[in-house]
């Protein structure tokens, strides 16, 4: 979508079969000037300032994205959440002063409070969700895992693309809570750095009271 609307976009990923859809993408599409200066790298958000430079003389990137609930992929191996504070340094030194995060995570206060995910979902269809086991680990009296256990209903779907094992899959994350992920942006980027959150992409104030996503844009201080 970024490529479409012309803006020259930088991809990072650690996962092969991402990476190699991405650079599908980019060779079906290598006639389109954007997508023929799409760069892709194979990169890890621990190693991000080492995997990857900043183009040309750039003093940094204008945004860096990281959506789709991805980030609470990365686990909270020591209970002090420092591989996710290392990973918003690397954000942070990739941007320039002025430039933005936008990042985001799932409602995991409601989950965590009612014990259960709900279906909707503002990045897929979910009409083919069934039902969805919520599972919490927690660590020294903390919740430190959630896992979600789904129940699809693939039927009269391409079976070119899918078989039935694909009904039941696995995904597990880090909960991270709205009041501590601010937190942890804010001591990175600075207590002064100006930091707007979303529900559902709407303002918080809307009547979007419960959003399925928190979504939040924090901007890196001018120097």
């Amino acid at each position: 979508m970024l490529l479409d609307s012309g803006f020259e976009v930088v991809s990072v990923d650690a996962s092969d079969k991402m990476l190699k859809t991405a650079y599908k993408i980019r060779w079906d599409r290598r006639r389109e000037p954007s997508f023929d200066k799409w760069v892709i790298e194979e990169a890890n958000w621990l190693s991000l300032d080492e995997d990857i430079d900043v183009p040309g003389d750039s003093v940094g990137f204008d945004a860096l994205i990281c959506m789709g609930n991805s980030f609470a992929h990365l686990p909270d191996f020591h209970g002090d959440q420092r591989e996710q504070r290392r990973a918003i340094e690397n954000f942070y030194s990739l941007i320039r002063p002025g430039g933005i995060l936008v990042i985001d995570h799932r409602n995991y206060d409601d989950i965590l409070e009612e014990g259960n995910a709900p279906k909707n979902n503002i990045y897929y269809n979910s009409k083919h969700i069934k039902s969805i086991k919520t599972s919490v680990l927690h660590v020294n009296g903390k919740p430190n895992l959630v896992t979600l256990d789904y129940e699809m209903d693939v039927s009269g779907v391409n079976a070119k693309r899918f078989d039935e094992d694909m009904g039941m899959f696995r995904l597990s994350y880090y909960p991270h809570r709205l009041e501590d992920f601010s937190g942890l942006l804010k001591s990175v980027f600075g207590t002064s750095a100006k930091h707007s959150i979303y529900g559902d992409f709407k303002p918080l104030d809307s009547d979007q009271s419960n959003p399925a996503f928190y979504i939040h844009v924090i901007v890196k201080p001018e120097k």
